[in-house]
């Protein structure tokens, strides 16, 4: 979530700010960060000045500002369009791919956990509790287009068919 009183810049800047490193250290790699998420020109805009997926990616931005060694993204796409979606989907891989971090994403989409993961690991419903792990062995690096393979579809219809049998999806 983004801060609606500050701007872009300032936002993604946060996260020196709170670890009370030197703010002028990181405005470069911040700067960096927003022209690779196709942020440039917004730095002194604020929140409510842009779309979904622009702030979406402004929070992106913020949460690597630091170099973490895990990100952890709990739904974070899930309330912007399809097509934005599938934009942020591949820029995520591409993150992945340039940096090896380990990524923890949580989504409610097979779809995108198949699309996204090395393994999916399938949670009951409350209390949430691990019921599968299913290790996906795609090829990467993953073309949206992956998605449209045999193969694909395979890890697909194997999770839902897993959620089928345990009531949480109906087949």
């Amino acid at each position: 979530v983004l801060l609606d009183w500050r701007t872009i810049l300032d936002n993604v800047l946060l996260q020196a700010e709170l670890r009370r490193l030197p703010r002028a250290d990181y405005r470069e790699r911040a700067m960096q960060l927003l022209a690779r998420f196709g942020l440039e020109g917004f730095e002194d805009r604020h929140p409510w000045e842009l779309s979904g997926g622009m702030r979406q990616r402004a929070a992106i931005c913020r949460a690597l500002l630091c170099d973490p060694e895990l990100l952890l993204m709990d739904e974070p796409f899930g309330a912007l369009d399809a097509m934005t979606r599938d934009d942020l989907n591949v820029e995520l891989t591409r993150i992945w791919q340039g940096t090896n971090k380990t990524v923890l994403f949580i989504t409610h989409s097979i779809v995108e956990s198949v699309y996204l993961a090395d393994r999916v690991v399938m949670m009951s419903r409350g209390p949430g509790r691990i019921v599968e792990v299913i290790d996906i062995d795609l090829p990467r690096p993953r073309p949206l287009s992956i998605r449209e393979t045999p193969a694909f579809g395979a890890y697909v219809h194997q999770i839902r068919h897993h959620f089928a049998e345990l009531g949480i999806l109906k087949e």
